[in-house]
């Protein structure tokens, strides 16, 4: 299909994000390109763009980060499905040219799946790379900016070669004038109490406003399609670990206050944060704002030299590692950073357009509907860490989650999606792996299927937790135990089990892969029963582990060779019965 003219000078930039940096990524191509003199660029998020109006374009750079193990994100499932047609031929994207650029993790076997996999598609569709895929890496010094920078250099060389009208200021990409700053994308208008109080159109707005508080801090305006699923109250938050534990473990239970909740097993619940008060209260200080305004929505801002020369540094290749190392790496917020540098005051309509919006989180939800139909349960790990400077940092949705008081009524903003664990049907049996939070969507499971057992036959399941001490951060435990007694759905006598590996009350340490061995028999008999496998908790060494164990196993009771366990594995995958659900 023949481009358009219009698609002739216009690039499209189409971002596929899990936690924003794919998203600033792709802002910073479609920046420089726009700096360059492009006469069309168009930033778009993947999950916005129509996949049947790509053959019409002409120059299209995907952005797209791997989550887990090697999984796309959620705003790229629909996308890739499309790609993925069998009546898509090999000719259907010729005469597009494209680039792609992954973020991921060298430190995760299937390094940017994800990237290579859409840039190999992409090419088996008949589309030209401009470039190679380019492969940004955390694992790097200056994280996915160390293969970012090059890879956007060979990017415009390249189309300034073949097409030297999309980027007519090419000079102004490779050298850059920092002293020119372009105009503000949002133009910011302030309304006073005042006007409010005096102009009707303005007033509704501030009642509008007042109403959106009133649900929640965080809420902002949002089209139909995304607007939030439910308006969650909090009814139970309550430690799981120990007091005097290195590690806040939590059980929340949220409740939707008019209705029933529609979800399965298996499912995430996305949250959307409120900011912390105390630092609104101090950014509003910081860039001299009227706390009673109503508003309708760096180096270049510095007066002090020394602080000129710094940001200048900053922002030029040489610095790109001390910046990693100042941002990135210690986490700084915008605010943070303004403090650093107070000769620094940048007019509020560029603060807007550089200051991102809260993003959701999700998480795994630990409660069955059939058990509990008016609820979610959760269970969040509280995080917080030290940054090299041995600055105390503390994620954001779970702190403010572990602040909430049930006695007050808090609505919170929340979205129900499906997860990467379906939810098995009664007769399947199941090996469950789930150490440290990875256990939450396994209390549902195991909700579930006692649930079900009232009713009717359900088959036997095998769980496998782990978690460091018995006495510190043993969650759930007589949830489990409970459920491992008797006839419950744990139980030895229904051919379940519960198998628990503390891995710091002994001199050796002992993992779930370890309980998998020592069970080996139990595990193969379920799993020539048919039994499907899910797995979930840290994408560190864990499922790899996991993996390894059951291979043993399956060696073990069956004298096969390793790679034949592999392949029985991956036929498993194939299959629909093995699932994995992981995160950092």
């Amino acid at each position: 299909m023949a481009a358009t003219p219009a698609a002739d000078s216009r690039l499209l930039v189409i971002y596929a994000s899990e936690t924003g940096n794919a998203m600033d990524a792709a802002e910073r191509v479609g920046r420089q390109a726009e700096r360059g003199g492009c006469p069309a660029v168009d930033v778009l998020p993947m999950d916005s763009f129509d996949p049947s109006c790509l053959p019409s374009e002409r120059f299209v750079v995907f952005v797209v980060s791997t989550t887990g193990q090697g999984d796309p994100p959620d705003s790229m499932k629909g996308f890739w499905r499309y790609l993925l047609k069998k009546n898509l031929g090999a000719r259907w994207l010729e005469g597009v040219r494209y680039a792609v650029f992954g973020l991921g993790d060298s430190g995760y076997q299937k390094y940017n799946f994800a990237a290579k996999k859409l840039d190999k598609r992409l090419l088996h569709l008949g589309a030209e790379p401009i470039i190679q895929v380019g492969l940004g890496d955390d694992q790097h010094p200056s994280g996915y900016e160390g293969a970012l920078d090059p890879w956007l250099l060979s990017l415009w060389e390249s189309l300034n070669q073949t097409t030297p009208s999309l980027l007519p200021r090419m000079y102004d990409i490779i050298n850059p004038d920092l002293s020119v700053l372009g105009d503000a994308k949002v133009e910011v208008i302030y309304h006073s109490s005042d006007e409010a109080q005096q102009d009707s159109n303005l007033l509704d707005f501030k009642n509008l406003i007042q109403r959106a508080r009133s649900m929640s801090p965080s809420l902002q305006f949002y089209n139909n399609d995304k607007e939030p699923h439910y308006m969650l109250q909090m009814v139970s938050n309550r430690c799981l670990t120990k007091e005097n534990s290195d590690r806040d473990v939590r059980h929340f239970e949220l409740e939707n206050p008019s209705s029933g909740i529609t979800y399965q097993v298996g499912d995430a619940l996305e949250i959307l944060p409120s900011q912390s008060p105390s630092a609104v209260d101090s950014f509003i200080e910081r860039c001299k704002l009227d706390p009673d305004c109503y508003i309708t929505v760096m180096s270049f801002f510095a007066t002090a030299e020394h602080e000129k020369e710094k940001l200048q540094y900053f922002a030029s290749p040489e610095g790109r590692d001390d910046l990693y190392q100042y941002n990135q790496k210690e986490g700084r917020t915008i605010l943070e950073v303004l403090d650093d540098f107070p000769s620094v005051q940048m007019p509020f309509e560029w603060l807007v357009q550089l200051t991102p919006p809260l993003k959701k989180r999700a998480f795994s939800i630990s409660s069955s509907p059939l058990a509990k139909p008016n609820q979610i349960h959760l269970t969040v790990s509280i995080v917080s860490w030290r940054t090299p400077f041995k600055r105390m940092r503390r994620g954001l949705c779970s702190s403010w989650l572990a602040g909430l008081n049930p006695n007050e009524e808090n609505l919170i903003p929340c979205w129900v999606h499906h997860g990467s664990l379906p939810p098995p049907h009664p007769s399947t049996p199941l090996i469950l792996i789930g150490p440290g939070t990875g256990c939450a969507p396994f209390c549902a499971f195991v909700a579930e299927r006692a649930a079900q057992s009232t009713s009717e036959a359900t088959a036997p399941i095998l769980f496998f937790f782990g978690c460091r001490n018995q006495e510190n951060d043993f969650l759930y435990k007589d949830f489990w135990y409970a459920h491992a007694h008797d006839q419950g759905v744990l139980s030895s006598k229904n051919g379940g089990g519960f198998f628990v590996a503390f891995s710091r009350d002994q001199p050796q340490k002992v993992y779930v892969q370890h309980r998998i061995r020592e069970q080996s028999a139990r595990v193969w008999n379920l799993l020539k029963s048919g039994a499907a496998i899910y797995i979930a908790g840290s994408s560190t060494k864990m499922p790899a582990d996991v993996t390894a164990a059951l291979e043993e196993v399956i060696c073990q009771e069956t004298g096969c060779s390793e790679e034949e366990a592999s392949i029985w594995l991956r036929k498993l995958e194939r299959n629909g019965k093995f699932h994995t659900e992981t995160w950092s």
